[in-house]
């Protein structure tokens, strides 16, 4: 399910992806590494992340770099961003797909909770942006791609939490594009369905939860992590460089 398109732009690109050792991250790490970029990732989980960065050198002759770092730390995270283009050059495209959506009920949510659940959702897209901005202006531009979610736009109610970070992530990508446009940067989002990673098998999937679901999808089929890969690649590729300040729903076509 890999897609097999090349985009010829990004080869040599210089890519950094947040969260790119497990699930949806661990497919965009793959995803650019196949079309020949330099592909830099960042993930708090150091025994996903080194499997990973194994199997991809076993199977493609080539290895991301991993750099570990807990994005809650800003100063860590743009510690990890200079590494990054230390080893590969300024980074031209960032994936800021990190995500923790850990299910929480209204009355037992905490200010402590709510403000660490910001500071993994929403606070490092910003501060990620903010570290590769002078990079991508010396380059003459670059591309932001921001992860989003539905479930903001469909009242799920497991999460509000998480919710509202998804929610300002679409305001921060339309305020970003509008800031950094001028300097060739473009900014947009994706807003993946119920993506079926491993931490969902794990954790929430349930057959008929996911029969549910699936049946509200105007496409019958279950999403997979290298689903986000094509619509990831063609918003970082020069094939979208009129679009900016937009979020690329996809989910199937949930009603």
């Amino acid at each position: 399910m890999m897609p097999t398109e090349r985009f010829p732009d990004l080869e040599n690109a210089s890519v950094l992806i947040t969260g790119g050792g497990s699930g949806i991250g661990a497919a965009l790490t793959e995803g650019f590494l196949r079309q020949g970029a330099r592909v830099a990732f960042i993930d708090i989980a150091e025994k996903d992340s080194r499997a990973l960065c194994d199997r991809l050198d076993k199977d493609l002759g080539r290895r991301p770099l991993f750099l570990h770092a807990d994005l809650r730390d800003i100063e860590a995270l743009r510690k990890a961003v200079a590494e990054a283009a230390d080893a590969h050059g300024p980074v031209t495209v960032l994936v800021n797909n990190a995500a923790w959506d850990d299910r929480h009920e209204v009355e037992e949510v905490t200010p402590d909770y709510w403000d660490n659940n910001q500071a993994i959702n929403l606070r490092p897209q910003f501060f990620a942006v903010q570290a590769v901005v002078p990079g991508m202006k010396a380059a003459g531009g670059g591309a932001i791609v921001n992860f989003t979610s539905i479930s903001y736009m469909i009242n799920q109610g497991e999460m509000p939490a998480y919710s509202a970070a998804k929610g300002g992530i679409v305001g921060l990508t339309k305020g970003l594009a509008g800031a950094l446009g001028p300097h060739g940067i473009r900014v947009n989002a994706i807003a993946p369905g119920w993506v079926i990673t491993g931490r969902q098998k794990e954790l929430w999937v349930t057959e008929e939860g996911l029969q549910r679901h699936i049946a509200r999808q105007c496409l019958k089929d279950t999403l997979q992590p290298e689903d986000m890969v094509g619509p990831c690649l063609f918003l970082s590729s020069g094939l979208s460089r009129a679009v900016t300040a937009q979020t690329l729903i996809v989910d199937g076509g949930v009603l």
